[in-house]
């Protein structure tokens, strides 16, 4: 099954239009751009592909950094599991590159953007096609219907918060449709749900890169049903979700809760797919029964496989994530700094990272190293003075004179969104500063359900990426506090 020489070019300019999705231009221009075909040879599995880096220091970089990527890419295109095996060219062995070469990596200060990054996507195989592991076929597949390169099990830090969602992940990837079918994930807003959905994606793409995988988010599944409906377009969409796919990952599946016709649609594609033995995972940031105006048939078919939850994460895997995204942005950050920002950001991995990336890029724009001052200085907005003692009566109080109301509203049972939105607000901070658990904080509020409490929070996350008055309404109570 070794690739011709002749062949090569095009499989490989195909793979690097992949490798675009998921790799910032000027790195892929000075890492995986000069990488040259050698030749391959069969394996077990599939293929082993050779290529020549121009350096050791250039191979060990691509291998530590892109190697994954660079193999779903080079499967995606090949159509059988590939192994990338990397030398050196032999003409530039010299003392004087020696020097280069052994010198540290340079400090990558590129602010990466997840802003319109595709993914790699399905592979569809042709029956017209004998040879689908030569053929170009898949290179015509719609991008955006594929998991997220990006997303690996490697790459996602396994605490005791999500240790169980995490195996489960691995098992559905590594036997779809065996055991837990469909697998439910569930946590708050920026905890690892659409990391895990991308990995299981990679997972099966890797072990069988002719299978035919959806990543898709329940939004979009809406969106389509919409513009099928209107432009009477109902057989393509129904045929492309009940008989194009081997496995649908589907985020966010709380967004049809209460459309009737998607909740409809929804029913018999998952029907479709459940008993012709095809895994279907869905995520949400809530269990099926807390889900409302969720249909009860299918709020049942959600329990027939497994539900799993992700919990925010302790104060070590807090650390140990700071520390995996700093290693793999190639980002300076001392144990100080790491041990300051897990403590006080405790319910939000997403907000971790991003905080990160702030430190990193004021790091690039003033020369300077990352230190405890400069996240203190940074953050001061978003992060207590350290010895602070926040109490949940000081949380309420703040949030009441902002507001101008009395704590007393705070805790009433109106739903007038005059109180309905501070309320929610002091609820995401105490959940934030105080670290209380949903049930507790419901105490505190007239005794609110554990689920009025998780919704709060989670409304109050996404309003603060989103919203700028919600941003500007907790930014200003935090300068209260």
């Amino acid at each position: 099954m070794s690739l011709e020489m002749g062949q090569w070019p095009e499989l490989w300019q195909a793979a690097c239009r992949h490798l675009e999705q998921t790799v910032v231009p000027n790195q892929l221009h000075a890492w995986i751009h000069p990488l040259e075909f050698s030749d391959t040879e069969e394996a077990d599995h599939g293929l082993k592909v050779r290529m020549v880096a121009p350096n050791d220091f250039s191979a060990q970089w691509v291998r530590d950094h892109y190697q994954k990527a660079i193999e779903v890419a080079l499967a995606q295109v090949t159509g059988v599991p590939c192994e990338l095996i990397l030398k050196v060219k032999e003409s530039i062995k010299d003392p004087i590159l020696n020097v280069f070469e052994s010198t540290p990596p340079p400090q990558q200060n590129t602010v990466k953007s997840t802003q319109g990054v595709g993914a790699l996507g399905a592979v569809v195989p042709g029956p017209s096609n004998p040879y689908p592991q030569f053929g170009l076929h898949s290179m015509s597949r719609a991008p955006q219907e594929g998991p997220d390169s990006r997303y690996f099990f490697e790459s996602f830090v396994v605490g005791a918060s999500n240790q169980f969602a995490h195996a489960s992940a691995v098992a559905v990837a590594d036997q779809p449709a065996r055991q837990y079918n469909p697998l439910f994930l569930y946590s708050p807003p920026g905890l690892g749900k659409t990391h895990l959905l991308h990995a299981i994606g990679n997972r099966l793409l890797a072990h069988n890169p002719q299978a035919r995988v959806a990543y898709l988010s329940a939004e979009k599944f809406v969106n389509e049903l919409i513009d099928s409906l209107q432009h009477r377009r109902m057989s393509q969409f129904r045929a492309k979700y009940r008989d194009s796919y081997d496995m649908i990952l589907i985020d966010d599946i709380q967004f049809i809760a209460g459309k009737n016709t998607s909740e409809e649609e929804f029913f018999h594609t998952f029907n479709a797919l459940h008993s012709s033995k095809r895994q279907i995972v869905v995520s949400s940031d809530r269990p099926p029964k807390e889900i409302e105006g969720l249909e009860e048939r299918v709020r049942t078919r959600f329990e027939w496989g497994l539900v799993a939850d992700i919990s925010p994460p302790e104060i070590e895997t807090r650390i140990a994530i700071l520390k995996a995204k700093a290693e793999r942005d190639d980002i300076y950050l001392p144990d100080d700094v790491a041990t300051f920002l897990a403590t006080y950001i405790k319910s939000n991995v997403r907000e971790l990272e991003g905080v990160l990336i702030r430190l990193q890029a004021q790091a690039s724009l003033t020369g300077a190293e990352i230190s405890l001052e400069m996240a203190k200085h940074e953050l001061r907005n978003a992060i207590p003075v350290e010895g602070s003692n926040y109490t949940i009566e000081s949380i309420q109080n703040a949030v009441a004179k902002h507001y101008h109301l009395r704590i007393l509203d705070l805790k009433a049972v109106t739903r007038a969104r005059s109180v309905a939105l501070p309320r929610q607000i002091a609820m995401y901070l105490i959940r934030k500063y105080a670290g209380l658990g949903f049930k507790e904080i419901g105490q505190f509020f007239g005794g609110k359900d554990h689920t009025t409490i998780l919704h709060a929070c989670s409304k109050i996350e996404a309003g603060i990426e989103g919203n700028p008055q919600i941003r500007e309404a907790v930014e200003a109570i935090q300068n209260l506090l």
